[in-house]
């Protein structure tokens, strides 16, 4: 079964942190694409690794994404 998450990209120093955080779970890479296919690589291992109840406590049954607007300064 494929399902999809997200994945949040964020440069870091010289590099990229990569973050999925329907399951907290991030990597890291050199570039964007290098970061996105260390995220996927960490999300299949975990989900080769974890039992099915650490995938059901970890997995929300639903997420939003959204923005928020604050004043700064």
């Amino acid at each position: 079964m494929l399902r999809n998450f997200t994945a949040i990209i964020e440069k870091e120093g010289t590099g990229y942190v990569s973050l999925c955080p329907e399951l907290d779970i991030a990597s890291q890479g050199d570039t964007i694409q290098e970061a996105k296919a260390n995220l996927k690589e960490a999300l299949d291992l975990f989900f080769e690794c974890a039992s099915g109840d650490e995938i059901k406590q970890r997995l929300p049954d639903e997420i939003f994404i959204t923005n928020v607007e604050v004043a700064v300064g």
